[in-house]
């Protein structure tokens, strides 16, 4: 009886991190308005242009290949039609997952210091603190930090993607694991934005920790960067406003 009621209460409590981490983007675009914040979306709007332009080219050109290889283990000529397109559909399908997850995340720690001063921004402005002074060594040190915390989710990420990936080729199960491979990613690029701020305040190791504890707040953030990111527009001001988003619930739970 304890054991269920302890599942509840954790299920609830994600339940409710989940609603935050969604409803903080009203509260980011506040912000941008009041405290005129869109000189910060010029570089990751630049990146995501130049890298998801070189990742379509590439998921257009490797997707035939990738189809046309698993094609050829197919051994009989009954069927090869069928086969080669769904083959086809297939891998463009897994080279669209991956490519996204690559492109996400190099705009991820190519744009992490940028964004690291508009969380410290924000975050000044929630307290009611004067803004820091720009520092060269902290930029470099948030760079560094950036790489490695990128590094780190996106090995994760990619393990628990492609495990979903192999499991989806079993008859009936695919439409279980399409919304959890969604889930996986919205986890891990929420984690990426919380990161923004928790790195002001935390370690690595501490910073995990915070993320795990606040799995609901890191899916909910993801889910709308993810969505945002799809979109025909959205995707230019994506990382900016998920950053603020992430600072805003992360300065919260941190003052609890």
């Amino acid at each position: 009886m304890v054991g269920w009621q302890s599942l509840s209460l954790i299920k609830k409590t994600m339940l409710v991190s989940f609603i935050a981490g969604v409803s903080a983007y009203g509260r980011a675009i506040q912000l941008c308005f009041k405290y005129k914040l869109w000189i910060y979306f010029l570089v990751p709007a630049l990146l995501c242009i130049l890298l998801g332009g070189g990742m379509i080219y590439g998921v257009w050109n490797v997707s035939d290949d990738l189809g046309n290889w698993m094609a050829g283990f197919w051994p009989f000529n009954w069927g090869k039609s069928w086969v080669d397109n769904v083959a086809q559909v297939f891998g463009g399908l897994a080279v669209g997952a991956f490519g996204f997850i690559i492109f996400r995340n190099l705009v991820l720690a190519l744009a992490g210091p940028f964004m690291s001063l508009l969380s410290e921004r924000v975050e000044n402005r929630l307290r009611g603190q004067a803004s820091a002074t720009f520092n060269m060594s902290a930029f470099l040190s948030d760079m560094a930090r950036g790489v490695r915390i990128a590094l780190r989710l996106i090995v994760r990420e990619l393990f628990f993607t492609i495990l979903l990936f192999l499991l989806g080729l079993i008859p009936g199960l695919a439409i279980l694991t399409t919304p959890m491979i969604f889930i996986v990613q919205a986890y891990y690029a929420g984690a990426g934005n919380l990161d923004f701020a928790l790195e002001r305040h935390f370690r690595v190791r501490d910073s995990v920790r915070f993320v795990r504890q606040y799995r609901g707040l890191a899916i909910g953030n993801g889910f709308v960067y993810l969505l945002l990111l799809l979109s025909v527009v959205g995707f230019l001001v994506a990382l900016p406003l998920a950053t603020i988003a992430a600072t805003v619930e992360t300065v919260k739970k941190i003052k609890q």
